[in-house]
This record gives C-alpha cells, structure tokens and sequence, in this order.
C-alpha cells in the first residue's frame, strides 16, 4: 500500500480514512490472488449493471462476496495466531490506536 493507505506493522490490514480494511491472504500464489482480482472486478462490474433488477443485484453481491471471502478480505481471518479480527473498524478502537495516533493526519 501506499503512504495514502498505510499498512498496519502486523500487515493484516491496511487503513482508509481511519478505518481498518482487512488485506488479500498473502499465501496466495500470484496467479490464484490475479484469479481472484479478475472475478472480483468482474462482479463489481455486474452490481454496477444490475441497477433495477433485483435478481441480478443479488447475485453480483453474492459473486462480489465469494471472491472477497476466496481473498481473505472477508470470512475467517487469514491468520492463525488466534488474534480478533477488526476489519472495518476504526483504527483508533482497537489495538492498533497507539500506532494509528503516530501517522501523520
């Protein structure tokens, strides 16, 4: 990520206007995490398109979360040391406080 979007120092998340966003599962392979951006993108393009037909909508949003979840941005956690997940929530509500409260605003 970028200095715009910083990383927390664990990695398992990276922080968009003071929210935690929970990052890929790095043990992916390069092709399988391409993969899964592709399907990703792919269903996010069908929401977009699916404006006004519910069964189209909620498929997409289904196909959008099975891709998120194959990522490891949603679902159980990536890791395995047992540590919650805070995944969308604001960085200075959780563990990650300290850390937060030293970057620049």
């Amino acid at each position: 990520m970028s200095d715009r979007y910083p990383d927390t120092p664990d990695g398992r998340y990276f922080v968009v206007r003071g929210r935690l966003w929970r990052k890929s599962d790095p043990a992916l392979d390069e092709a399988t995490r391409k993969g899964l951006v592709k399907d990703l993108m792919s269903a996010r393009r069908a929401v977009r398109d699916a404006s006004g037909d519910p069964d189209a909508m909620s498929n997409a949003r289904h196909r959008v979360d099975e891709a998120k979840i194959a990522l490891g941005e949603r679902g159980e956690p990536w890791w395995e040391d047992g540590a919650p997940d805070y995944n969308r929530h604001m960085a200075q509500n959780t563990p990650y406080a300290e850390w937060f409260a030293t970057l620049e605003k």
